[in-house]
């Protein structure tokens, strides 16, 4: 199961009832953050869910709509007792500039874990998640996210028998692992059916629209996209600015063809978001306007 709530959805600055961006994350008892603007952690406040378990912040780029709220956020997971290390991933320059932010949080209780991006795509697993970064078309460097959840084959205990595999060993190679025992070799394809489908939920923001959102955010359960502007006539605006319209962010999600789309990173003028829902559902059905602690359960298959 993987939990994913929209804590913020305002970009630019906050607003009443709309805190700067920010999505969280969780499964299996960790916790992941992507981008951490301005009331990020009154949003968490707000949901109700721990502080504690964030160990992985994603930031799409640096503009202070989305990192603002890092040192304060830092402080207060150090003060709900966490010392294990924290992974924070982001563009080039990552390391430095969090250090600068936390000028005013010198002090914190847990080791920071920086990686860095500096190509196009890159992909890497993170508490039994798979995490590709991939790079958009912003005024700074800029990434999207997908997160990947895999599901091994079904464990096949007939096979092991057959095999004359130890049952101390089934465990380890129903998780995908590769037991050596003495002279003998098992790996987890002599017992593991097809790979089951698993879950994903790609994340981009402050973008033009590019080739590369469609192709990650195919396949995915969810999939949250830029809506910066959703009024007629703000097209040049989006251009100029290297934003999206919904128009153009509902043409990206009837390509990928997500099962659930979900808006996000409004314009300070875009008021009431859901009056405009109706014109792009025209291009992309499953489309939604995201608001401040919209949140789903994603399952596996099986387990609906």
């Amino acid at each position: 199961m993987l939990d994913v709530c929209l804590l913020g959805t305002s970009g630019m600055l906050p607003l009443p009832g709309r805190w700067l961006t920010s999505m969280m994350t969780r499964f299996n008892g960790s916790s992941l953050l992507i981008d951490c603007g301005e009331g990020t952690q009154i949003a968490i406040r707000e949901k109700g869910w721990s502080f504690h378990d964030i160990d992985t912040i994603l930031l799409t780029h640096f503009h202070a709509d989305h990192v603002s709220g890092l040192p304060g956020l830092l402080l207060t997971i150090g003060n709900s007792d966490r010392t294990e290390p924290l992974t924070i991933v982001g563009p080039k320059g990552v390391e430095r500039v969090v250090k600068s932010l936390l000028v005013v949080a010198p002090e914190l209780p847990f080791e920071l874990v920086f990686k860095e991006l500096t190509t196009a795509e890159e992909t890497f697993a993170i508490k039994g998640m798979e995490i590709t970064a991939f790079k958009v078309s912003h005024s700074v460097a800029c990434y999207g996210y997908s997160i990947r959840i895999r599901r091994n084959g079904k464990f096949d205990a007939a096979a092991a028998r057959e095999r004359g595999i130890p049952v101390s060993a089934w465990n380890r190679l129903q998780h995908g692992q590769t037991v050596v025992d003495g002279d003998v070799t098992y790996t987890p394809d002599m017992v593991l059916g097809p790979e089951r489908k698993g879950l994903k939920v790609t994340y981009s923001t402050d973008t033009r629209p590019v080739p590369q959102i469609a192709e990650h955010a195919a396949g995915s359960d969810l999939f949250i996209c830029e809506g910066m502007y959703g009024e007629k006539g703000k097209d040049a605006k989006a251009r100029e600015h290297k934003h999206m319209t919904w128009a153009e962010a509902a043409k990206i999600g009837a390509k990928a063809q997500p099962t659930a789309m979900w808006l996000t990173h409004f314009s300070p003028s875009l008021v009431r978001p859901d009056q405009y829902v109706a014109d792009v559902k025209k291009i992309f059905a499953p489309i939604e306007a995201g608001k401040d602690g919209k949140t789903i359960e994603l399952n596996f298959e099986d387990e609906l």
